[in-house]
């Protein structure tokens, strides 16, 4: 009887938390996948120009994230989530005025309310789900968020093919957007009990295997550059936008397939999933990278280029699943907020460092852009490596 249900994590709470992503990737995705093209191409604004947008969103995103967890301890983890994904349609407005200032701002204001609500969302999925079974569960919740997106690039692949106005195709997103802040609300069952006295002191003496992991995942996302520099890459190669969509597509389609079939298969220990994260994540980040640059700096042609599109894929849904499985793991319950909204900062400063570092990199060639990207993800994957014995011992210490 339980089979033809599905798997016993798979509840009605975890369902609208994964289409709430889903919905909310249908949505912003396809501003995210449009907004390079827009701004660039069709506002003419130079490439560094966008690497500095997506870094201020990322950057700001950073500080907003962090403090979405530690409010979200204190306040509720469900309200804040509501809150914030109530938010994110502003950046749906940005091509309503066609000039670059108001554009980047609204992208910038959507993007930090989406980054004040993604701890607290993680957090709710944790308190749901069995422990042994977060990688399951976030690797379903990612096959979904990036199902979404995937949806998301066919529907903008299609405006871009038949013309449609840039305004039309971000206001289109409004709908979707809803329909995750409402997916959101029809969760019944997540405790929101606040952190106990010791759960605070605790979180404040972060382990070495958090503190390792919350390195790592910065130095990484130094190398974690936004999806839109290779549908830029793409589209001026081919000489055509439609291209560069095509390449958001496949990327957000292997994501979507990789967490979905390998979400629960990544392994149940600390330090199988720690070895998993470095090699699968940040290592096949770092190839994917590599394989860009060299077909770029060597015109080896675009098929290395989607490629290397292919294993960006891939490395994004096992980075997805196995951090936050990571951080529950280690992070105390009760304050739970502080280790995702930690890890969400963590990422977000790195990335606000990659977009900026790949805008003006880019400026002197594509393949010194994401040369940088594939030597940053390497160290990442190293770090992780070399910690891998700590991390061992600490477990052995603690079974």
């Amino acid at each position: 009887m339980s089979s033809s249900r599905g798997p016993a994590w798979r509840s009605p709470d975890v369902l609208a938390i994964a289409f709430s992503a889903f919905f909310a990737d249908l949505g912003y995705q396809a501003v995210l996948a449009g907004f390079p093209l827009f701004l660039v191409l069709y506002l003419h604004a130079p490439v560094w120009l966008f690497g500095l947008a997506t870094a201020l969103s990322y950057g700001g995103g950073a500080v907003v994230a962090y403090l979405g967890g530690r409010i979200g301890d204190r306040t509720g983890h469900r309200r804040l989530a509501l809150w914030g994904n109530a938010f994110i349609p502003l950046l749906s407005l940005a091509a309503l005025v066609p000039a670059v200032a108001p554009a980047v701002v609204l992208l910038t204001l959507g993007w930090w309310a989406r980054n004040l609500r993604t701890p607290s969302r993680r957090v709710m999925l944790a308190r749901i789900v069995p422990e042994s079974e977060h990688g399951s569960a976030f690797g379903f919740l990612h096959a979904l968020d990036i199902g979404g997106a995937m949806l998301a690039a066919a529907y903008v692949l299609v405006a871009v093919l038949g013309h449609l106005a840039w305004r039309w195709v971000f206001l289109a997103t409004v709908l979707p957007l809803a329909a995750s802040t409402f997916a959101l609300s029809r969760t019944r069952k997540v405790s929101e009990t606040p952190p106990t006295r010791s759960d605070e002191a605790a979180s404040q003496r972060p382990t070495v295997g958090l503190r390792t992991l919350l390195l790592a995942a910065a130095l990484y996302g130094f190398s974690s550059y936004s999806v839109g520099f290779p549908v830029l890459t793409v589209a001026q190669g081919a000489h055509a936008p439609a291209a560069g969509i095509a390449a958001f597509l496949v990327l957000q389609g292997v994501s979507a397939a990789t967490g979905y079939l390998m979400g629960g298969r990544l392994g149940r220990t600390l330090v199988v999933r720690y070895r998993n994260l470095s090699l699968y994540g940040y290592l096949a980040a770092g190839i994917g990278s590599g394989l860009i640059a060299a077909s770029y700096g060597l015109h080896l042609g675009l098929w290395l280029l989607f490629l290397g599109i292919v294993l960006l894929g891939f490395a994004l849904a096992v980075v997805e699943t196995l951090e936050p499985s990571l951080i529950a793991m280690l992070g105390r319950h009760g304050a739970a907020g502080r280790g995702f909204g930690a890890l969400s900062a963590a990422r977000a400063t790195g990335l606000f460092v990659a977009n900026l570092a790949l805008g003006l990199l880019y400026t002197l060639g594509a393949a010194y852009a994401y040369g940088y990207a594939t030597l940053v993800a390497l160290a990442a994957a190293l770090l992780l490596v070399l910690a891998l014995p700590s991390v061992s011992r600490a477990e052995a210490e603690t079974a």
